[in-house]
């Protein structure tokens, strides 16, 4: 019953931030930025999502921008979830580099 609530509520957030990204983002030519995948812990306090940042050579950068404006991203995620949660849980946010290192195991299998 409660990953069930869990799976419900990481969905609704990764959808919700992807939202929030994608309209900060629409002023910043050449950058996009997409949640892949966001965990809640089990008293549904604390968010965790991945972010995938294109082109990956400003993911450090971008990614400090993104822990420093945390206050005003959870601010607007809790005036678009507010029907739906109770708490809006705290944020943290990693570079999800997954796809960096497929393309590198690509590379390495094509030699």
């Amino acid at each position: 019953m409660q990953e069930t609530r869990q799976n419900k509520v990481c969905r609704l957030l990764q959808k919700e931030l992807s939202l929030i990204f994608q309209s900060q983002t629409r002023a910043m030519h050449g950058v996009m930025v997409s949640v892949t995948r966001v965990k809640v812990s089990p008293d549904l306090g604390i968010c965790t999502a991945y972010l995938s940042i294109f082109p990956s050579e400003k993911g450090e950068e971008l990614l400090d921008n993104i822990r420093q404006n945390t206050s005003t991203i959870r601010y607007d995620l809790g005036k678009k979830v507010r029907n739906q949660l109770r708490i809006i849980p705290e944020l943290r946010f990693f570079i999800d580099d997954s796809l960096d290192y497929m393309e590198k195991i690509d590379e390495l299998l094509k030699q």
